[in-house]
């Protein structure tokens, strides 16, 4: 018997949540669980991770070792993910012998294109157009109902942008079917849009729903740069966006915390690029501008608990910190946290390379405009000169 589940459906303070992947999501779950008293556990085939560095057990082993995985699961409570690439066999072991949230069928549906573009047109909700592609014959016909430009993207197992090809015109299918290398596949629309937005929230085992509104975000090479909260969009706009998220995760029956992504169109139409079933870079300012963060959210919500209010104290910014700035040599932490309002966090991570997220920055000011200038800035002093 789990002497941390209780009668009430609850898991106490003390107990041990288990983490199926090692990145910086699960560094900062970690943290969150650790302040509130939880041990965390960490599986994933590396070794001293951004996550295993702040967790009590770090186990080194394959997803698919499912042996491994249910012993795992076993010394833990419950087990949440922290990112979605994990194989549904992982997620289904795990669920022998532990909690699992969000739910083995709710990554299942999200961690495939295919998938989730059609879960998202069985449910009525709004969507880029979509057609499913599994040969070059499917995809020249895909490209004559969608026209060009569109993006092929794999099925499965693509994030950051990768795993994907933008298709100028009809004639560039096949050099595109090549280089994708794969049986399976997603033809998406070309969407003009104006801003791309997103709504991370989370939902209880009650059904309670809570949002962290609406934010905007910048990407850089499809990978996220800038987050502003709150978003440059009309009331209007927010409350529908907070609506069909809310939508996505009743659908869905998630509980724990997801992230719709949004492209906003010219016209104003919302239309859902992906979900992702976890915490979210997007969702990072609320680390330090939230009554409580995206990640205490989760932990919350995976262990029974009422969730916390979402309030945002201060109008925040958050900028990603890629491995690009090491390129010569340390950057000049001190020139970037000359400004008070700007917040450092770094994940652990023990090489920097091109493209690969190494940490955040994030501003807080009344003005949003504001915060999102000093974030900037402050990102940018990190290459200049150490004096």
């Amino acid at each position: 018997m789990n002497p941390w589940l209780r009668s009430d459906g609850r898991i106490y303070p003390g107990a041990a949540i288990g983490v199926l992947g090692s990145g910086q999501l699960g560094r900062m779950f970690a943290i969150a669980a650790r302040r509130m008293g939880y041990r965390v556990h960490t599986y994933s085939p590396e070794s001293d991770t951004p996550t295993g560095q702040v967790s009590d057990v770090e186990i080194n082993a394959p997803y698919e070792d499912l042996d491994k995985v249910r012993a795992f699961a076993r010394n833990v409570s419950a087990v949440t993910f922290e990112f979605e690439n994990v194989p549904a066999d992982t997620a289904a072991a795990c669920a022998e012998c532990a909690r699992v949230r969000p739910a083995g069928d709710v990554l299942h549906t999200t961690q495939h294109r295919l998938r989730e573009k059609t879960f998202l047109k069985n449910s009525g909700l709004p969507h880029t157009p979509f057609e499913a592609v599994r040969s070059l014959a499917e995809l020249e016909a895909a490209l004559v109902k969608l026209g060009t430009p569109a993006i092929l993207k794999t099925a499965g197992f693509g994030y950051d942008g990768k795993g994907q090809i933008r298709i100028q015109s009809p004639d560039e299918a096949a050099a595109a079917w090549t280089k994708l290398a794969t049986h399976e596949a997603v033809l998406e629309a070309f969407v003009d849009f104006a801003i791309e937005v997103s709504v991370v929230a989370a939902r209880g085992m009650d059904g309670d729903f809570r949002h962290y509104g609406v934010v905007e975000n910048a990407h850089r090479n499809h990978i996220l740069d800038v987050t502003l909260a709150p978003a440059r969009v009309t009331p209007a706009i927010a409350k529908e966006a907070v609506d069909i998220a809310r939508t996505v995760f009743e659908k869905l029956n998630v509980i724990g915390v997801l992230c719709v992504e949004f492209f906003l169109t010219k016209s104003g139409k919302l239309m859902i690029n992906e979900l992702a079933p976890r915490p979210h870079n997007s969702g990072h300012f609320s680390f330090d501008a939230c009554l409580t963060s995206q990640f205490e959210q989760q932990l919350r919500a995976v262990c029974g608990f009422p969730l916390g209010a979402t309030d945002l104290l201060r109008p925040a910014a958050m900028a990603n910190l890629l491995g690009d700035l090491w390129e010569h040599g340390e950057p000049n932490w001190q020139a970037a946290l000359a400004a008070p309002e700007v917040k450092l966090h770094l994940y652990g991570k023990l090489s920097a390379r091109k493209g690969r997220k190494m940490g955040h920055l994030t501003a807080l000011h009344e003005d949003p405009e504001t915060a999102r200038r000093l974030v900037i800035e402050a990102r940018n002093a990190l290459t200049n000169p150490h004096v």
